[in-house]
């Protein structure tokens, strides 16, 4: 299936906001120690869920983002969570949703497969050295991973610009995306140095420049202020850190603000601009 088809039947024709929902920390890391009872849990994440969907977001994504730090392969544990919480808000979603365990995106697609998750997030090809050690994962391996799953319809979004990561081998933003949209992934990411910090306009360029058509988007940063600006460049945006309470990460989804900026986009499609 073309990457283009992919997403097509996922999103449509618009460019996709994606909103974050940050699972609880998993069990055995180091933040689930002293964590509320698993029942608390499940209603903070059903929270963030219908405040992301009251507030007009186009689709989901599932990530372990309280796991510091990170990996970059994930124990069996982790998925089990991570598909828990994905089971027990399965009923009440009405849009399209994704799973992201980091940096394990062998992982994320057996959690997607198991759970009829839409699309998956991750470093999916590239070398990176990383503060989580040297990111090198193996494509081949990753997309051979979704037909043995028969999971064909999941998109797989790669990061070629990942946080706390920089390329190995000189490679530029060009190249990393000419060679990923050549291997026939779905999307292309472009992130910020770390979670929360915006994306260089510079890399969204460049990595459309090459993409030979495969959606670029903009991974992290993006904010009430920038919205306009990012979607006249980027072919859809992954949003997290903005929309929660005053702007931090790991603190719940602000209704307000989910509806503050997606009435923005909003205005911003009526009038044609993206």
């Amino acid at each position: 299936m073309p990457n283009q088809t992919r997403l097509q039947a996922i999103f449509g024709d618009k460019k996709p906001v994606i909103g974050m929902v940050h699972l609880p920390a998993s069990p055995g890391q180091p933040q689930s120690f002293n964590q509320a009872p698993l029942e608390v849990l499940v209603k903070n994440v059903q929270k963030d869920v219908q405040a992301l969907l009251a507030g007009g977001i186009d689709g989901l994504l599932f990530c372990n983002e309280s796991d510091l730090p990170y990996t970059t392969r994930v124990d069996q544990e982790v998925g089990a969570w991570a598909a828990y919480f994905i089971g027990e808000m399965k009923s009440q979603m009405d849009k399209p949703y994704g799973v992201n365990l980091l940096w394990d995106p062998i992982a994320s697609i057996a959690v997607a497969a198991s759970t009829s998750a839409s699309f998956v997030r991750e470093v999916m090809c590239g070398s990176f050295a990383s503060e989580m050690g040297i990111l090198q994962p193996d494509p081949a391996a990753v997309v051979r991973t979704r037909t043995r799953l028969r999971a064909e319809h999941i998109a797989l979004l790669t990061n070629i610009v990942p946080e706390f990561a920089t390329a190995l081998a000189d490679r530029t933003v060009a190249q990393r995306a000419q060679a990923a949209a050549y291997f026939g992934f779905d999307a292309l990411l472009v992130s910020g140095p770390v979670a929360g910090e915006e994306f260089s306009v510079k890399d969204v360029q460049e990595a459309k420049s090459k993409s030979n058509g495969v959606p670029v988007f903009a991974n992290t940063g993006v904010k009430l202020e920038n919205i306009e600006k990012t979607l006249q460049m980027a072919d859809g945006v992954i949003i997290g850190s903005s929309l929660k309470v005053d702007g931090k990460t790991f603190n719940p989804v602000d209704p307000a603000r989910v509806k503050l900026f997606m009435e923005k986009v909003e205005k911003f499609r009526k009038n044609g601009s993206a």
